[in-house]
């Protein structure tokens, strides 16, 4: 459903970063969605619906330790964002070091239309990102911004078409990649 984010795909995404991380041959890592839609609607509601509070909380605990691990990667994390990238996924595209988007891309934290705020640091990042007053807005009404916004706001790198992404993605990893390998690694 729009690449939501779900248990098992929390568990599969941290255990492919981790991979990753440990991999000596990989220099840069790309995440994007599948299809053309979304790069992630955010949370699964349809899971969120069927648990207790406490296996909630742990579901978010869980968000957010995968969240911080792209954050503090060692490699060069790229967000190609596809289509939407809404609570959780724009979240998890702001752990990244930095975000190219398809010209169709929609970012925003509509978490206020379900009686909740963002839950992985999304309204701190974002403020960081495109300022107070608009982070504000987005965050109290559910307003999302598209690429062109996200862009001139500095929360995007660039923007690229759409069948292009992927492309222009691999492109930027490739220079990253070839660059000498101290001067890239995060600290």
């Amino acid at each position: 459903a729009l690449n939501a984010l779900n248990s098992d795909v929390l568990r599969e995404l941290a255990n492919v970063l981790l991979d990753l991380e440990l991999d000596t041959e990989v220099k840069v890592v790309i995440l994007t969605g599948a299809g053309e839609k979304a790069f992630v609607a955010g949370a699964d509601i349809a899971e969120m619906a069927q648990i207790d509070p406490p296996a909630a909380s742990e579901f978010s605990r869980k968000g957010q330790q995968t969240m911080l691990f792209i954050e503090q990667m060692k490699k060069p994390v790229i967000a190609a964002v596809n289509g939407f990238a809404l609570g959780g996924g724009c979240e998890l595209a702001m752990m990244c070091d930095f975000i190219i988007a398809a010209d169709t891309a929609k970012f925003g934290q509509p978490e206020i239309n379900l009686g909740v705020i963002p839950g992985a640091g999304g309204t701190q990042r974002l403020t960081r990102f495109v300022g107070k007053s608009k982070a504000m807005e987005m965050c109290l009404t559910g307003r999302m911004m598209d690429a062109e916004e996200a862009e001139r706001t500095g929360l995007v790198s660039r923007i690229v078409p759409a069948d292009d992404l992927l492309t222009e993605a691999i492109s930027v990893a490739e220079k990253i990649a070839e660059k000498s390998r101290p001067s890239v690694l995060i600290a």
